[in-house]
């Protein structure tokens, strides 16, 4: 490939005090999904793979849709791994043919001084063959916007992950304790009389 561009994003935030550890959300990575993206732009394809429709994107006057494969699964220790699988960018078949994502990311809850915290961190790296256009242009200056650009892309999705997935935590706990209390009154009542 000729040129390289990277991103890392982290998150660290407090999870509000629940009766239902974060660490049992955590355990349905279709959830955090859910969080990560509007539902009109995810597809699920299998029990832990998914198909994400991001907006168009402008990359130095080029506009390109990303479709990124992604498989999303809980591990045993409670920890959301997120891989990328392929990527197709509608947009410019050049650049589709001669392109490769990676992306690797994990979210995990952990205790620090009796505070449950949610963590994670999320690398991104693109690799392409430069279309013509583009060969005059300064390497640097290439290298800096496709660089923001993959920053820019992963913050979007810290941000949407900070402002959804507290409340969708807080929205199935409370349906948690709910199913839990219906089938604890409806269960039957066995008495004997004597």
């Amino acid at each position: 490939m000729d040129i390289r561009f990277t991103a890392c994003q982290a998150v660290e935030l407090i999870v509000p005090e629940q009766p239902i550890h974060i660490a049992n959300y955590l355990s349905q990575p279709q959830r955090v999904v859910n969080a990560l993206a509007a539902s009109s732009s995810i597809k699920r394809l299998a029990d832990d793979r998914y198909r994400l429709e991001m907006k168009p994107l402008t990359f130095m006057a080029f506009s390109l849709k990303p479709v990124v494969e992604l498989q999303v699964w809980a591990d045993d220790a409670a920890r959301v791994n997120v891989h990328s699988n392929n990527c197709e960018l509608q947009g410019i078949e050049y650049i589709n043919e001669r392109f490769m994502l990676n992306l690797e990311g994990q979210l995990y809850s952990t205790q620090k001084h009796g505070t449950t915290y949610l963590q994670g961190k999320a690398d991104l790296v693109v690799e392409v063959d430069l279309p013509p256009a583009l060969a005059l242009t300064p390497r640097s200056l290439i290298e800096a916007a496709g660089n923001r650009l993959l920053a820019s892309v992963l913050n979007g999705f810290k941000q949407r992950l900070l402002r959804q997935l507290l409340s969708d935590y807080q929205a199935w706990v409370t349906s948690q304790l709910q199913a839990n209390s219906v089938k604890t009154t409806s269960a039957p009542i066995s008495a004997k009389f004597s």
